[in-house]
């Protein structure tokens, strides 16, 4: 139960330690909006022992956290006339579970149940600009105080709303879970003052926000709010959405990486095909348009087409890793006394797909000089303004529906599936239901770019005096938004990011790291555009850390320190040691391992908060080589303890959801996951055979650990989870055979253990035997 004070206009000068100013907007029914675009404090600037890191001063956090403030007045919470609080969230949910956490802030400032909170996804609005788009872990870390002030002005404007009907003053009233009691047990449902607690005209009004030690519902644990429909198949995908005559539509694609369609030798005999009713030639490929699915594969697989050539054809891994060696930036170790000793390492990184379990799909509709478009998107504003240029219609005349993705990891950052469905259902005149082949999306969708880190470390005297690493890559793309919203603030940013590329200036605003190493220097260099690529979830840090944890390793050996002491000497903050002692402790760092097993541990500091993650891994030759059907089996994690600090938690089950999904997605880089570059084009073509994660290679204990820095406000968590557990795994490995593995995924370069798939037909037959493979 709680009570709050009579709420009155004031001016800026007025607000409280923690007053907020927003808006009643105008309106028949309560509307509530924050106004977070005054009083902006600058970033603080922590004080470290050896200079900072430009992610110390001023991070990807901050970045998107300050593009989004100037239209946050424009999130708004309407109360209806049930007291249900309904939020049309800027987001994308995608799995990360944003709908949950942001009903529970909303619930615990308007003092409601979570089951009365109703977030939905906004479709794409251009005038919140950079307010919505999803990613870099940024949803709650922005979005936490604009919506709990909103919630909190909504409540006000109830409260005044109940003093005039209760004949009482506000500060007597008390609220407790949508009801309003006067002094004498009168009272009133928000439901039944929503329309009198509306405003005719907008107001500027002040606010205080609840104060941590008052929260019931923030940092409760909570099962998301969708899960039974997720779990019983009552939640709507796109795929599972009903629009008027949207048939099902697929798309014959090249053998090469984007190549194009040149033509369709046999476009009748297709036509003539059970089912099919449209067939039309796009920039992608040859679209078919029938009534399943399957009879969409059918004639895919039927098609006779002429294609040109892609740009990488007859490329493969090794050629475009000689490209990226010979484009790397030089070392450039400071002069340093002759008798320092250095450790100098290269690492490879293979191109990997950024597929979720769900594949591309959109529906599109366009048709008498309109566009409407349903489909997950993490950047819908964008979406809209690609879809307008491919089809040559205005956005004005384009509505674009978000729907709840099935998984991103990056990669509904981009619309291509929405781009593509469009031109379809233009070329066509019909409305289409499009959907990616499985095989399409790990040769024709974006993948996590090939890249070198070399790291040259010198040390004298039991001192790390220089760090250096130079990461090359095939260019990340990054036309989502992120550079836009990047050159948008660039007086925001350090002195000297605002000169650099996108891609370097978002190295520079990610990569840290956390330990006092004398002079440290992490430089990105982007050198192969022909590819595409994407932010797959952690961006650069996963690949980075690796590289960047086991020559830790190496200078904890060379130094005759234990890996955990080390690590504990050099770390500059309390924080990351925090998370580092408690991983540790819980995982027993330092017992006894058998020969040919190890144990491995990593740290990682971004998102405003700081992961440790401490694995047991088992090399020994009966565990990897032990036989698993169509699988690629190798060592096995057997245990893995991950601790982390993300701020305040919202939602610590959700936390714990997101630090699981993240070790998944570390322990797939470091041991199994893939893609090969032969001649042109990717031999993985589906999740058979691009080996993500399986249940054998899961560790059968797993144990996550929150631990509580004493903040106030939240850090990221949808991408926290991966760099340290990709590292730890890689430490372990090293420790366990004794050699530092080069190259990863450590599996990469054994024999293909697959059959390759055809690529012309570019899928395969449709499945029957579906139940032969059951267990």
């Amino acid at each position: 139960m709680t009570t709050q004070s009579d709420l009155t206009d004031t001016s800026p000068a007025g607000a409280s330690r923690r007053g907020f100013l927003g808006y009643v907007l105008g309106g028949s029914t309560l509307v509530a909006a924050a106004d977070l675009g005054l009083g902006r404090a600058p970033a603080a600037h922590a004080a470290v022992p050896s200079p900072p890191q430009v992610a110390e001063l001023y991070d990807l956090e901050d970045l998107q956290t300050d593009a989004a403030r100037p239209t946050a007045n424009l999130i708004t919470i309407t109360v209806d006339d049930e007291g249900r609080a309904t939020f049309a969230l800027p987001r994308s949910e995608n799995g990360q579970g944003i709908t949950t956490s942001t009903a529970m802030l909303i619930a615990e400032e308007l003092d409601i149940d979570v089951e009365d909170v109703v977030v939905e996804l906004a479709p794409a609005r251009p005038e919140l600009v950079f307010n919505q788009l999803t990613g870099g872990s940024n949803t709650t870390v922005s979005t936490y105080t604009p919506v709990r002030v909103a919630a909190a002005i909504a409540k006000g404007a109830l409260l005044r709303a109940a003093a005039v009907q209760l004949r009482t003053t506000v500060d007597l009233l008390e609220s407790k879970a949508g009801v309003i009691r006067a002094p004498g047990g009168a009272s009133a449902t928000y439901g039944e003052l929503a329309r009198a607690a509306a405003s005719e005209t907008t107001q500027r009004v002040e606010v205080d926000l609840k104060p941590a030690s008052e929260f019931t519902t923030i940092g409760t644990p909570r099962n998301r709010v969708d899960a039974r429909d997720i779990v019983t198949g009552a939640k709507k995908f796109v795929t599972d959405l009903d629009v008027p005559d949207a048939l099902p539509t697929m798309v014959c694609r090249p053998p090469t990486l984007n190549g194009t369609p040149r033509a369709l030798r046999n476009r009748a005999e297709v036509l003539a095909m059970p089912g099919v009713t449209d067939v039309a030639q796009i920039a992608t490929g040859i679209a078919v348009r029938a009534e399943t699915f399957g009879q969409c594969i059918e004639a895919i697989r039927a098609m006779d087409v002429e294609w040109n050539g892609g740009p990488v054809d007859g490329e493969d891994d090794e050629s475009v890793l000689a490209g990226l060696r010979r484009a790397a930036l030089p070392m450039a170790v400071p002069k340093v006394p002759v008798l320092a000793k250095t450790v100098d390492l290269e690492f490879e990184f293979m191109f990997r797909s950024s597929a979720a379990l769900e594949p591309y799909a959109a529906i599109a509709d366009v048709r008498d000089g309109r566009a409407e478009v349903w489909a997950g998107l993490k950047a819908p504003i964008v979406a809209q303004k690609k879809i307008a240029e491919a089809i040559l219609l205005p956005t004005t005349a384009i509505t674009v529906n978000v729907v709840t993705g099935g998984g991103s990891f990056g990669h509904k950052l981009f619309p291509d599936h929405a781009v593509e469905a469009a031109r379809a259902s233009k070329a066509m005149g019909k409305p289409v239901k499009l959907m990616w082949h499985r095989a399409d999306e790990p040769r024709q969708g974006r993948v996590h770019p090939l890249c070198t880190s070399r790291v040259r470390a010198t040390h004298l005297a039991g001192q790390v005096l220089s760090f250096e690493q130079r990461h090359t890559s095939v260019e990340t793309d990054f036309s989502h938004g992120l550079g836009d919203m990047l050159s948008a603030t660039a007086a925001e940013l350090p002195p000297g990011v605002g000169n650099l590329s996108v891609a370097e200036g978002i190295f520079a605003l990610t990569q840290e790291l956390p330990y006092d190493f004398g002079v440290v220097t992490q430089l990105l260099t982007e050198a192969d555009r022909r590819f595409n690529t994407g932010s797959m979830r952690n961006i650069y840090s996963p690949d980075v850390r690796v590289a960047n944890e086991l020559v830790v390793d190496v200078l904890a050996a060379a130094l005759r320190k234990d890996p955990l002491d080390f690590r504990l000497q050099f770390l500059k903050d309390e924080r990351t040691r925090a998370v580092l002692e408690r991983a540790a402790e819980v995982a027993g760092w330092g017992k006894a391992m058998p020969p040919g097993t190890a144990m491995g541990l990593a740290v990682h500091k971004e998102y405003k908060g700081s992961t440790a993650c401490v694995v047991e891994l088992d090399c020994r030759p009966e565990t990897v080589g032990r036989t698993v059907r169509d699988a690629v089996t190798g060592p096995r994690v057997t245990k893995a303890v991950f601790a982390v600090d993300a701020g305040l938690v919202v939602n610590p089950r959700g936390l714990e959801a997101q630090m699981i999904g993240g070790f998944a997605d570390g322990l797939a880089l470091t041991l199994t996951s893939s893609l090969h570059l032969r001649d042109g084009h990717f031999l993985e073509a589906s999740w058979d055979n691009y080996f993500y994660t399986r249940q054998w290679n899961v560790p059968p204990d797993f144990r996550v650990e929150i631990v509580d820095a004493g903040v106030d406000q939240p850090g990221g968590a949808g991408e926290a989870g991966v760099a340290a557990s990709a590292a730890a795994v890689a430490c372990a490995y090293a420790r366990a055979t004794g050699s530092v593995p080069k190259r990863f995924p450590i599996n990469h370069d054994d024999p293909i253990s697959f059959e390759v798939k055809s690529f012309v037909p570019p899928v395969p037959a449709a499945p029957t035997n579906g139940r032969d493979l059951t267990y």
